[in-house]
C-alpha cells in the first residue's frame, strides 16, 4: 500500500471521531478519551506483539545481549534513548485527548480543532528542523501553509464557530498544547523506527504504555454511561477503528515519509470530519467552509505530489 494512502486512510479514520461521540451516548469526554486510549492502546500493543511474533522479530535490544569490550556505554545511551522514546510518545499520546477536550470546552470545538490540528504540523516540522531529524523543504512549506491555511477557513466559516465572545487564551494554550503533544509522539514514533523498530512495533509500545495508564486515569473519573450498550459500541469504535486501526495505517506511512509530511497529511482529519456532518448529522456548509475545504484538499495534492518525488532527509529505510 502506498505511505500516502495509508496516512490519508488513517486520517479518515481520525476523522469518524467526532461522529461517533455525537451518536453515542452523553458522557464525560476526559473519560471518552482515557477509554479510547485504554481499549486502543492496549489493542495495537497486541497487534504489534502479534505481528513481531509471527514475522520473528522483536523491538531491537539495545544491549545487544553480551557487549563487546568498551561498548557498554554505547549500549546504555542507546536503551536510555530507547526508553526515552517510549516515554515521551507514551506521554504525548495521554496528554493529546485532555488538552484538545480542554480547548474546544473553552473556545467551542471550531476554534479549538483549528488551533489544535493547525499547530501540529507546523510544531512537528519546527521540531524536527531543530533537532536535525528533517529540514522541511519548499514543497513542505507551501503545502503545510495551504492545509493550515484551509482548516482555518473550514473552521472558523460562518455556521462552524460556536462562541460568540473573545477567544480565551487558557483554551487556546491547551490547544497547542494538544499540537505539540501530537508533535512529540509523531517524533518519537519516528525515532523509534530510525531506531530500527518496525512502525506497528513503535505504534504499540506507546500506545500500549499509554493505555495502561488511562485505566489509572478511568479509575479517576470513572466510566459514566459507557457501560451501556451504546457507550460500549461508542468506545469500541474509537478504540478499535479511531486508535488501533488507525495508528497501524499511521505508523506504516511514517515508516516512509518524513514525520512533518506525516503530520502534515493527517490535516485530512477536518475534511471526512465535515463530510460526515454534512452526510450523517444534517449540518450545513457555508460559501466559507466549502473554500476551506478546497483550499485544504490543494494543500494535500502539493504535499503527495512532493512526497512522490523525493525522500526525506534522515529517513531509514523501513523493515519488512
Amino acid at each position: 500500500m502506498p505511505a500516502i494512502l495509508a496516512v490519508l486512510l488513517a486520517a479518515v479514520c481520525f476523522g469518524t471521531t467526532g461522529t461517533a461521540q455525537a451518536l453515542g451516548p452523553a458522557s464525560d469526554p476526559v473519560a471518552l478519551g482515557a477509554a479510547r486510549i485504554a481499549v486502543g492502546g492496549i489493542a495495537l500493543a497486541a497487534v504489534a506483539a502479534f505481528v513481531a511474533r509471527r514475522r520473528g522479530t522483536a523491538p531491537p535490544d539495545p544491549v545487544g545481549g553480551r557487549p563487546a569490550p568498551g561498548s557498554s556505554v554505547t549500549a546504555r545511551a542507546s536503551a536510555t534513548r530507547t526508553s526515552l522514546a517510549v516515554a515521551l510518545g507514551a506521554l504525548g499520546v495521554l496528554a493529546y485527548q485532555p488538552a484538545f477536550f480542554l480547548g474546544t470546552a473553552r473556545n467551542g470545538v471550531a476554534v479549538g480543532t483549528v488551533v489544535a490540528l493547525g499547530s501540529a504540523p507546523v510544531l512537528t516540522g519546527i521540531v524536527a528542523w531543530a533537532t536535525g531529524r528533517e529540514r522541511p523543504g519548499r514543497t513542505w512549506l507551501a503545502a503545510t501553509a495551504l492545509a493550515t491555511a484551509g482548516v482555518a477557513v473550514l473552521g472558523l466559516a460562518p455556521g462552524h464557530a460556536s462562541t460568540g465572545g473573545g477567544v480565551d487564551v487558557v483554551g487556546v494554550l491547551a490547544s497547542l498544547g494538544a499540537g505539540a503533544a501530537y508533535a512529540l509522539y509523531t517524533l518519537a514514533g519516528a525515532a523509534l523506527i530510525d531506531g530500527g523498530w518496525t512502525s506497528t512495533t513503535s505504534m504499540g509500545a506507546m500506545f500500549g504504555v499509554a493505555g495502561v495508564l488511562s485505566l489509572g486515569v478511568l479509575a479517576v473519573v470513572g466510566t459514566g454511561g459507557l457501560t451501556s450498550p451504546a457507550g460500549l459500541a461508542t468506545v469500541l469504535w474509537l478504540g478499535l477503528v479511531t486508535t488501533t486501526l488507525a495508528y497501524v495505517l499511521f505508523g506504516y506511512g511514517l515508516a516512509r515519509l518524513g514525520a512533518a509530511t506525516v503530520a502534515t497529511l493527517t490535516l485530512a482529519e477536518p475534511l471526512t470530519a465535515t463530510v460526515l456532518g454534512l452526510a450523517v448529522l444534517g449540518e450545513r456548509l457555508s460559501g466559507g467552509a466549502v473554500l476551506g475545504l478546497v483550499v485544504l484538499a490543494c494543500g494535500l495534492v502539493v504535499l503527495g505530489a512532493g512526497a512522490r518525488r523525493s525522500r526525506p532527509v534522515g529517513r531509514v529505510t523501513p523493515r519488512a
